[in-house]
């Protein structure tokens, strides 16, 4: 610990932790080096391509630009969070049903904002889906089998909906 590093504490996945961090600690370097979470992935530094989207506070961020101090006291969720028991959310089913990703660099990235989409809205466009998502990079050009993916993580959400509708 350095003269000028800090100890923080939130939510992490759930779990209350802290964690000693410098002023110009990302959230994404205390993820990596410290809770071992490589989900949200580093690429362009910049925060363009939404490889190292992480959800803090509910509001999806680049986390290779918000400063881990600026976590303090809140609610940091990443890609690790979303199976529920072993069991694949649906925005993570859909993709792999439709084969939205190759190389997967940008999968945990597109799959955290197609989430947080459907959670504001359950039956987006088509114009809606490439616009919220319009902040992630895909290398790869998987962009038609990710918004396919979109649109059926949609419909999944519905029939588990439905399901737990009737069986209440």
């Amino acid at each position: 610990m350095s003269a000028t590093s800090i100890n923080i504490q939130f939510t992490l996945n759930g779990e209350r932790v802290s964690a000693e961090v410098e002023p110009h600690h990302t959230i994404l370097d205390v993820l990596r080096q410290q809770f071992a979470l490589y989900g949200a992935r580093e690429s362009c530094g910049q925060g363009l391509c939404g490889c190292c989207t992480v959800i803090v506070n509910g509001e999806s961020v680049s986390g290779c630009l918000y400063l881990a101090a600026m976590a303090d006291g809140g609610e940091v969720s990443t890609i690790e969070n979303l199976d529920a028991n072993g069991e694949l959310d649906p925005v993570q089913q859909a993709f792999i049903e439709c084969g939205a990703f190759q190389c997967g660099f940008c999968t945990s990235g597109f799959i955290l904002m197609s989430r947080q989409l459907l959670d504001r809205n359950p039956d987006p466009s088509e114009a809606e889906i490439r616009n919220f998502l319009s902040g992630n990079l895909c290398r790869c050009a998987a962009y038609p089998e990710i918004i396919e993916a979109v649109k059926l993580a949609a419909q999944m959400r519905k029939s588990k909906a439905t399901v737990a509708v009737v069986a209440a």
